[in-house]
């Protein structure tokens, strides 16, 4: 079937392709205007929004944005279309033999719609770049104010805990308080309770004494008793008293003899402390001729020194064989001096520990210098009694730790000086 034609012989399809742009014409239009009262309702914000009000206006953009978005590309597929239109008509009027200027005139028809509204497209965008700029402006300054509200309820959720620790502290302070009172109560009513039993033991007080005044009055006679009794023993004290006097003279007779017994007393123990320092004196002297006149043996004032290395090891109260020989050696002139000894004279031997300042190494079975000088003393003593036979009576132990020594100085030679054994004969 052949197409109808005007009278210029274009075809009447025409109709329908301006019915098509003025439809798409007026959909641009609409478009616009939703565009232009978009623009007009876009919200305001409020000057101090909370943070559910920016959330909210933030939903509102970020929809409107999305409709304008779906708008631009229904208005990019509508021109898409139009040109496709345009062309295709184009063919068509071409196909149909239209006339040079039948269509010069329609395309410049057409090119002036299309440019109309590819300048309203760059309008919208341009409005729409301009709605995102302020979307991007709004939402920083909302995030500022967001920030500084954040800021804000963290200054109050500081301030809010620092008021709960003075609570608790006032709370603290509540109860401490109220400990005190009922403390202070309860010493209160133990006060009370005292004060009732004084007020009771003063009336019996009272009572007593009411019974004593009674008592006084029926004691009168027996004063005037005593009295006469008083006068009764002066006198007996009167001739005690004469008596004493005339014992007087014996005490002072006793006294003279007291004091000559006490010259006669001191005159033998004099006696006996000489005898014994002449023995004393014999038994040093036969123990340095046995022992051989060792330089490291001495005798300081009334005392026989061993150096404590010639007896026993460092740290050690075990005695070592040489030490023992020499013992033996002591014994030996002890027992030979004791016999010599008359019995009236009460001798001991005794055998004194002597250190040095160090102290004892931290691997030592003595917990002090104390315990090493005694122990090597009552090793002495034991080994006197059991390899020397000297009788138990006779000898005495003593340590002294480092606290008598011999060299006050602070060098190997004073230290060797004060570590040291000494033997005393003296009296009990």
């Amino acid at each position: 079937m052949v197409p109808a034609v005007d009278r210029v012989g274009v075809p009447l399809m025409r109709a329908p392709l301006c019915a098509l742009l003025r439809a798409s014409a007026a959909w641009l239009l609409a478009l616009a205007s939703w565009t232009a009262t978009a623009e007009v309702q876009q919200p305001v914000a409020p000057d101090t929004p909370t943070a559910q009000e920016v959330e909210a206006l933030l939903e509102r953009m970020q929809k409107q944005l999305e409709q304008m978005s779906r708008a631009a590309a229904e208005r990019d597929q509508a021109l898409r279309f139009l040109e496709q239109q345009i062309e295709a008509a184009t063919g068509r009027l071409s196909a149909t033999g239209q006339t040079a200027e039948s269509l010069k005139q329609s395309k410049a028809e057409l090119e002036t719609k299309v440019e109309t509204l590819a300048s309203d497209r760059d309008r919208l965008l341009a409005r729409l770049q301009s709605l995102e700029d302020e979307r991007e402006r709004r939402i920083r300054e909302l995030t500022s104010r967001l920030d500084q509200l954040n800021a804000l309820l963290a200054g109050l959720e500081e301030e809010k805990a620092r008021l709960g620790e003075k609570l608790a502290a006032a709370e603290a302070a509540r109860a401490a308080e109220a400990t005190r009172l009922a403390a202070l109560e309860q010493e209160l009513r133990a006060r009370e309770a005292r004060i009732g039993e004084l007020e009771t033991r003063v009336a019996e007080l009272r009572g007593g004494l009411d019974e004593g005044e009674a008592r006084l009055a029926l004691s009168a006679a027996e004063i005037d008793r005593l009295n006469r009794l008083l006068g009764t023993t002066t006198a007996q004290l009167q001739r005690v008293a004469r008596a004493l006097e005339s014992s007087q003279a014996e005490v002072d007779q006793q006294k003279l003899v007291i004091a000559d017994l006490g010259q006669r007393l001191n005159a033998a123990l004099l006696q006996q402390v000489e005898q014994l320092e002449q023995y004393r004196s014999e038994f040093f002297g036969r123990l340095r001729r046995i022992l051989g006149e060792r330089p490291d043996v001495v005798i300081v004032g009334d005392r026989f020194v061993f150096p404590s290395e010639l007896l026993f090891p460092s740290g050690s109260a075990r005695l070592e064989p040489e030490g023992e020989a020499q013992l033996r050696r002591l014994a030996n002139t002890l027992r030979e001096v004791a016999q010599t000894i008359p019995p009236d004279i009460d001798w001991v031997l005794r055998v004194d520990g002597h250190t040095d300042r160090r102290p004892v190494g931290p691997g030592s079975p003595f917990r002090s210098n104390w315990e090493l000088s005694a122990a090597r003393a009552i090793s002495v003593v034991e080994f006197l009694i059991r390899e020397g036979g000297i009788p138990p009576d006779r000898l005495v132990a003593a340590g002294f730790g480092e606290f008598r020594p011999l060299d006050p100085g602070d060098n190997e030679a004073a230290w060797r000086r004060n570590r040291r054994i000494e033997f005393k004969l003296t009296e009990r």
